[in-house]
């Protein structure tokens, strides 16, 4: 079992989208909102068809490419928060509508608790609780695979914003505490923005991080 993942930097956001495929299976993770279609033209290119898009939190930035891949593609199921589902649909929730460009998909097909865990192909995926920058945000982690994918929760050198509606900065770093920092060191940790990182650097040299 090994897990291919690839990662699209889309959008004015630069909001990093990620493609994971595993035995034949295939997930979108994050589909940034972007005039372009780089990952649609990959995916049409390779004979893929994803069977899953999965959201690790709903702001506009990370669901506006849900239409174009599911005009796209038939019966993709589109995955999210349980606690983040009106922010699919209502663009002042998902920080679309105060920009000017309202942003509104489709209702979830399934919505995600942490602890639940997915699989793709072989590989398992667990998810885990890093609500905070926003009220259900959520990372799945892969033991085998030794990789966290993180939203923007948790960056290289950074976290999230909690400057926005619903955003808690007390409750991001207990969860960045309780279900990131106790990942083995080795972890990588795939962010929602900007490069990557591991558990192990995130720890030692994060400054948001040094106090707890």
């Amino acid at each position: 079992m090994s897990v291919d993942i690839k990662t699209f930097e889309i959008g004015p956001f630069g909001t990093n989208t990620y493609l994971l495929c595993c035995d034949g299976d295939t997930w979108v993770i994050d589909p940034g909102i972007g005039p372009d279609s780089e990952l649609v033209d990959y995916l049409k290119a390779e004979g893929i068809t994803p069977s899953r898009i999965l959201l690790t939190h709903g702001h506009a930035d990370h669901i506006g490419g849900i239409k174009e891949i599911m005009d796209n593609f038939d019966g993709v199921k589109l995955c999210c928060p349980a606690a983040e589902k009106n922010m699919l649909t209502d663009s002042h929730a998902n920080l679309s509508a105060p920009f000017g460009m309202p942003v509104e998909t489709s209702e979830a097909d399934e919505l995600l608790e942490p602890g639940q865990e997915l699989m793709l192909g072989e590989s398992r995926w667990l998810v885990l609780d890093t609500s905070g920058h926003t009220p259900g945000g959520i990372s799945f982690y892969c033991r085998d695979e030794k990789v966290v994918i993180t939203g923007d929760s948790l960056f290289a050198g950074s976290i999230g914003r909690t400057d926005f509606p619903g955003s808690d900065s007390v409750r991001l770093l207990e969860t960045i505490k309780s279900n990131l920092l106790t990942l083995p060191e080795e972890t990588r940790v795939l962010p929602g923005h900007g490069p990557e990182s591991t558990i192990g650097k995130e720890k030692l040299a994060n400054p948001f991080l040094q106090r707890l």
